[in-house]
C-alpha cells in the first residue's frame, strides 16, 4: 500500500482462523476527512497538515477534526508497525518458536474506529464519545502513542515512517515478550549467571574457571535465597567474591583482589554479550531453576533440512559471521584513526585522551553532546561535536565495513572457485552495491536513525551494541574515576 490511500486504510488484527494475523480495512471517517479537509498535492504537505490538525496547532480546530485527522495518521503508521514486526522476525532467524504474528497483538491494537485526541501537554490519550465529549482512558492505542511522542517540528526529526518503525522495536510489552526467549539486554551478572554450555566452549581455560566458580557461588546463592524470580541480578557481594577467589586458588588460578576478580568477570561478560548479539540463530534453551542446568527446548521444530536448505543456511551464517568481523575491525580501525588525528592536531591534541570516554558517555550513558561538555571539561558544544562527531564516525565505519566485507566475500568466492582474481569490474560493482544495501539494512540505517532521534534516542542497534562492546573493553584500561564521580553527583 502506498500513496494517499495509506491515510484511510488501516492494518488491524484479524483473528479469523487459527493464526492471529492482520488485515487491511478501509476507514470511512478517515477517508471522508482526508478528501474534505486536506487539499494539498504534495505528500509532505499532506502529512504536515494532518499533524497540525491533530496537535491542534491550527487556530480554532474543533475536537472532532483533531480526532479525525489523528485517525488518518493512525492509518498511516499502522503499515510501518507491521513492517517492524516482520523485521524483528527476520532478525532473529527461524529457530525461535515465534513469528511476527505473535508480535502484532502488542502493537497493532488500534480498532480504527474510536476517536482519540491528546491533552494540551501531549501526555495522555483522551477518548471522544458519540456526543463529542472528552473522556479519560487507561487504555492506550499504540498508534496514538507513536504520534504522541513524535516531534515533527524539529529539523533533525526522522520521518514518521522511521519513527513508527523505531518506536515499535522499542515497545516495552513487545520487548518483554522477546525477553522470554532470551532476547534481552542483560546486566553483566545476569549474562554470567545464564551462561550456556555452548558459550563456555568459546572461552579460554581461565575464563571457564571464572564462569564455573561464579556459578558455584552466585547461582547457588540465588537459588538458596529464592532470588531467581527477581527481575535483576544484583552485584556479587564481597563475601561471594572472596569465596570465588578461594575456589580459583584451588584450581591453580591466582587473582590478587576482589576488585581484580570483578574486572576479570566483566571482561568475560563482554564476550558473552558479543555472543548474544551475533548468535541469535542458535537453538534456544531453558534453564531449570532447581538445578541451574540448561536444556534444549523440546518445543522447537525438529524437521530435517534438505541439502539446498542446508547450503542456504551455511551461506547465511557465513555472511553474518563476516559482517560481524568486518564491523568489529572497522570500528577499531576508525576509532584508532580518529584518536591519532586528534593527537596529531595542534588544536585538539589535549583532547585525544577524552575521545573514548566521550563516545562511552554518548553511546553507553545516552548523554547528549551538550551534557558531555562539562563532564569532559570541554569548552563548548561545538568543540564536543568536532572532537566526537558520532555521525562522521558512523559514515567512516560504514565505508570500512562495506569494503572489508566485500574483500572477505571476494576472497571466499575465489577460494571456492566461484570467481577469478582480480574479478571483472562489472562483477565487483554489482556485488558492492548488494553488500552496501545489505549492511545498510542490517546495521547503518537504524544506527543513523538513533543519532538523529535526539533526546528520545535509544542506542540498541547492532552498530551501537558492537561499539559499546569495544568501548567497554577499552574503558577498563582508562582512568575514568573523575567522570563517574561527576555522573553520580
Amino acid at each position: 500500500m502506498s500513496g494517499a490511500s495509506r491515510y484511510w486504510r488501516i492494518q488491524r488484527i484479524n483473528f479469523a482462523g487459527v493464526t492471529v494475523t492482520y488485515k487491511e480495512y478501509v476507514v470511512p471517517k478517515a477517508e471522508e476527512f482526508f478528501h474534505q479537509r486536506v487539499k494539498y498535492s504534495q505528500q509532505a504537505d499532506i502529512q504536515a497538515a494532518l499533524l497540525s490538525y491533530f496537535y491542534a496547532e491550527k487556530a480554532r480546530v474543533d475536537v472532532i477534526s483533531r480526532a479525525e485527522a489523528g485517525l488518518c495518521l493512525r492509518c498511516y503508521v499502522s503499515e510501518p508497525i507491521v513492517k517492524a514486526c516482520q523485521r524483528i522476525d527476520n532478525l532473529f532467524g527461524g529457530e525461535k518458536f515465534f513469528t511476527y504474528h505473535d508480535l502484532l497483538p502488542f502493537v497493532l491494537n488500534d480498532d480504527g474506529k474510536t476517536l482519540v485526541i491528546l491533552d494540551s501537554d501531549r501526555n495522555h490519550q483522551l477518548l471522544l464519545n458519540d456526543k463529542g465529549e472528552v473522556q479519560t482512558t487507561a487504555y492506550k492505542f499504540f498508534t496514538v502513542e507513536v504520534l504522541r511522542k513524535f516531534k515533527h517540528n524539529l529539523q533533525s526529526s526522522m520521518s514518521l515512517d522511521n519513527w513508527a518503525y523505531l518506536q515499535t522495536k522499542q515497545n516495552p510489552e513487545l520487548k518483554d515478550f522477546l525477553s522470554e526467549f532470551g532476547f534481552k539486554h542483560l546486566s553483566d551478572w545476569a549474562l554470567l549467571n545464564r551462561t550456556r554450555p555452548k558459550q563456555i566452549e568459546n572461552l579460554s581455560v581461565q575464563e571457564r574457571h571464572l564462569v564455573e566458580v561464579f556459578h558455584a557461588t552466585y547461582r547457588r546463592d540465588r537459588r538458596e535465597r529464592k532470588q531467581i524470580q527477581a527481575k535483576r541480578c544484583p552485584d556479587p557481594s564481597h563475601a561471594q567474591l572472596q569465596e570465588m577467589l578461594t575456589f580459583l586458588q584451588q584450581r591453580g588460578v591466582t587473582i590478587n583482589s576482589t576488585e581484580k576478580l570483578k574486572e576479570e568477570l566483566e571482561k568475560v561478560a563482554i564476550q558473552l554479550r558479543q555472543y548474544d548479539i551475533w548468535s541469535q540463530r542458535e537453538p534456544l534453551e531453558f534453564q531449570d531453576q532447581e538445578t541451574g542446568n540448561y536444556t534444549i527446548r523440546t518445543d522447537l521444530p525438529t524437521n530435517f533440512l534438505s541439502e539446498i536448505d542446508v547450503e542456504k543456511q551455511e551461506i547465511t551464517e557465513l555472511l553474518y559471521e563476516q559482517l560481524k568481523i568486518s564491523l568489529a575491525e572497522a570500528i577499531e580501525q576508525e576509532i584508532k584513526n580518529n584518536i591519532q588525528r586528534l593527537t596529531d592536531s595542534k588544536r585538539y591534541a589535549n583532547l585525544a585522551t577524552k575521545y573514548i570516554p566521550g563516545l562511552q558517555l554518548y553511546y553507553c550513558q545516552n548523554k547528549s553532546l551538550k551534557e558531555i561538555v562539562p563532564l569532559l571539561e570541554m569548552s563548548s558544544w561545538d568543540q564536543a561535536r568536532r572532537v566526537l562527531n558520532p555521525g562522521e564516525l558512523l559514515n567512516k565505519v560504514r565505508s570500512q565495513t562495506v569494503q572489508k566485507l566485500l574483500n572477505s566475500l571476494l576472497n571466499i568466492a575465489h577460494a571456492k572457485g566461484l570467481t577469478q582474481i582480480p574479478p571483472e569490474p562489472d562483477y565487483i560493482k554489482a556485488v558492492a552495491e548488494q553488500i552496501e544495501s545489505f549492511v545498510d539494512e542490517e546495521l547503518f540505517k537504524e544506527a543513523g536513525e538513533e543519532i538523529r532521534a535526539g533526546k528520545s534516542r535509544s542506542m540498541n542497534s547492532l552498530y551501537a551494541k558492537q561499539l559499546q562492546i569495544f568501548l567497554a573493553g577499552n574503558l577498563m584500561s582508562l582512568h575514568l574515576e573523575n567522570i563517574y564521580k561527576k555522573l553520580n553527583n
